[in-house]
């Protein structure tokens, strides 16, 4: 069944050496070219993508767009001195990043601004699009009075100007930032049928810093050091906990992005990042790291950013984002409206994991119940996002063989071992039965409460997302769940 829907598909192939192409190669005109290669541009497009307005252009017949000369090439362009700093294209005017009151804290100071992962390409996020997350306003700092004090449990304490920091070795690296609260807002039902709201909490970049162990290596560390400080400048003076072995292992201080500087709303000029674990963590607007013997349970890691369980305890202290994936398109923004019955399309998401590097990820076509296994795409990365694909033949009205409709999730695994858990899995433990589910259906009373997450914590919820496609090439976010 599902797994043999790749194995099925017949793409079309056109044979370079036949005589409707030897005939293109002689054809001047571009109404001829048109009305001889129509059959044969509609099969190959069809083939690939088959959308049904490049069916029509592949036609040739009344197209404007591809009969004229377009306007914008019987005028002179832009002077290069317009727009000294390049901005995007006005028709990409949809492709910006979204926030609701609904995720505001009174105000959207402290609020998200959240990425339109649906248009994402590559593995790389633009500057412009990357996640913003504050909890007091967007601060601009003046980079001649940043400076950076480091303290306590060090040899040498010291202030740091941007420059003399900049004077440390540099590294580069990509890493994803992931708020632990992607995906939570759905954590007890589906609430935005919208991909940019359910996922759209993290970014990808390529970050350019330094290592904090390198600065470490000159002002020495004492041995009873085991945490680290984080503070902000902002006026929320955000301030985390980082346990010592985090901190030597790849824990950096960064002033680049995407080849130039941080843009305020990601910390200008100096924030923490901390690849592969909560983007709480990687504080920004850097203005001091302190050393100590025990954490220093700030608002951040003790009234906030810790999970509570059924059992009515709260977890605190768990950092690192769970293996996880989702498909980008389709998706509610991005539709199969234009697709019908023997179209081939090529189905995208996204997989990372802050416990290491993806190793595989599988897509089910009837919500969890069969898995085929998807292509990874491009760059495969340590803490970073690894795009996936899968080329899938339309079925007649967007059903499976079985007459239900599509529903489309995506499961992912990394190097450490790690798979993603479904929701019934997540909420109740991940050696939960059938048995299990059916009489905890019955009877409430009967869950084992120290298993699982429970549904109070919007925290790192990493469960499959589920897509659903109707008759109308429509997408909707569901959940598949027992109880």
């Amino acid at each position: 069944m599902l797994k043999n829907l790749k194995n099925s598909l017949n793409l079309s192939k056109v044979d370079k050496n036949s005589n409707e192409i030897e005939q293109l190669e002689d054809t001047n005109s571009r109404r001829s070219f048109f009305k001889k290669t129509g059959a044969v541009g509609a099969v190959a497009a069809a083939s690939v993508i088959a959308p049904s307005a490049i069916k029509a252009s592949a036609a040739g017949e009344g197209d404007p767009a591809i009969m004229h000369h377009p306007k914008w090439g019987q005028s002179w362009g832009d002077p290069v001195s317009k727009n000294v700093y390049g901005i995007p294209s006005k028709y990409e005017h949809n492709n910006v990043r979204r926030y609701t009151e609904l995720l505001a804290s009174g105000n959207e100071r402290a609020s998200i601004a959240v990425t339109p992962i649906h248009e994402s390409e590559g593995i790389i996020t633009p500057n412009g699009l990357f996640f913003s997350r504050c909890h007091g306003g967007t601060a601009h700092v003046d980079p001649n009075e940043f400076r950076l004090m480091i303290n306590g449990l060090v040899n040498k304490p010291i202030v740091l100007t941007l420059d003399q920091l900049k004077r440390y070795p540099r590294v580069t690296r990509t890493h994803f930032i992931e708020c632990p609260a992607n995906g939570g807002q759905e954590w007890r039902r589906p609430q935005y049928n919208s991909l940019q709201f359910a996922k759209g909490f993290m970014s990808c970049a390529e970050w350019t810093g330094v290592y904090i162990k390198t600065i470490l290596e000159d002002l020495g560390l004492k041995p009873e050091a085991k945490w680290m400080l984080a503070e902000g400048s902002d006026n929320s003076e955000m301030g985390r906990s980082l346990p010592i072995d985090k901190v030597l292992d790849d824990a950096m201080l960064v002033w680049g992005q995407n080849g130039e500087a941080l843009r305020p709303e990601q910390g200008y000029p100096v924030r923490l990042l901390v690849p592969g674990w909560e983007g709480n963590l990687c504080v920004k607007w850097l203005k001091r790291l302190e050393f100590s013997d025990e954490p220093y349970y700030a608002k951040e890691e003790t009234s906030k950013y810790t999970a509570l369980k059924p059992t009515g305890k709260a977890l605190q202290h768990f950092y690192a984002n769970e293996v996880n994936s989702t498909v980008v398109s389709p998706s509610p923004e991005k539709p199969w409206r234009d697709l019908k019955e023997g179209d081939t399309v090529e189905i995208e998401g996204l997989a990372w994991s802050g416990m290491g590097t993806i190793t595989k990820v599988d897509l089910s076509f009837d919500g969890g119940n069969n898995y085929v296994e998807a292509n990874i795409k491009g760059l495969v990365l340590p803490k970073c996002w690894t795009r996936w694909s899968y080329m899938y033949k339309i079925p007649k009205g967007f059903k499976n063989k079985d007459g239900k409709q599509i529903i489309l999730t995506s499961r992912a695994m990394d190097d450490a071992g790690f798979i993603q858990p479904t929701v019934d899995q997540e909420v109740f433990g991940g050696d939960v039965t059938k048995e299990y589910l059916e009489a905890a259906l019955k009877d409430n009373s009967k869950i084992d409460k120290t298993k699982g997450m429970g549904v109070e914590s919007v925290y790192h919820r990493n469960a499959v997302e589920s897509w659903e496609v109707n008759e109308k090439g429509e997408v909707n976010h569901v959940q598949i769940r027992t109880v």
